[in-house]
């Protein structure tokens, strides 16, 4: 787990951590590829573009959610469940509840700069062995707002911190056949190195 508190990139980064109790790691290999920017107000037209606009939407509810735990230490971390799955979820609830052990707070929020699709997968022939919908998805970040204070109300962010990055994310959904629209979770998550895009 890389944290965005302490300086290099972002909370985010996770390949292989651990799993969900209930959900297997997920396979993601793509049927389709594209690079261009997810869908956000057009129509879907087919299922692989109704998969990609419905992991965008769960990518950026997965920033805003991570955004409000760690702003609000009383607020539930069960809520992570609602946008994380397998070893995403792991990794996430593990770190925030680290930080609010050592009594660090967030302030500020993430700003998503870009989002593109790499690949979808619509195959869900197996989900308990983790064969289920995945799509993935490039996010570049934007920390450029976010602090992060420690108990006594200092920042603990490092002066050579960059604001912003890119991270690769498998968003999978195991709950296909019965909600193909909003079952979307982040699954995992991986930092890239690449030229980072232009703060915001």
């Amino acid at each position: 787990m890389i944290s965005w508190a302490t300086g290099t990139l972002m909370l985010a980064a996770v390949s292989a951590c651990g799993g969900d109790d209930t959900d297997p790691p997920a396979t993601a290999e793509p049927s389709s590829t594209t690079s261009s920017s997810a869908p956000t107000s057009a129509s879907p037209s087919s299922p692989s573009d109704e998969a990609s606009a419905g992991a965008s939407d769960a990518v950026r509810s997965y920033f805003t959610v991570v955004d409000q735990l760690r702003s609000d230490p009383a607020a539930d971390l069960k809520k992570l469940k609602s946008v994380a799955t397998s070893a995403q979820l792991n990794a996430i609830m593990t770190h925030i509840d680290r930080s609010r052990d050592e009594g660090q707070r967030q302030t500020g929020a993430t700003a998503i700069n870009e989002l593109q699709v790499q690949s979808v997968n619509l195959d869900n022939s197996d989900p308990k062995a983790g064969k289920v919908p995945t799509v993935v998805i490039d996010v570049c970040w934007d920390v450029s707002r976010v602090d992060v204070l420690d108990k006594t109300g200092e920042s603990i962010v490092s002066p050579d911190r960059p604001d912003t990055g890119w991270t690769r994310y498998t968003i999978a959904n195991y709950k296909y056949a019965a909600d193909p629209t909003l079952g979307w979770r982040v699954a995992t998550g991986q930092d890239l190195k690449q030229t980072p895009c232009a703060a915001s």
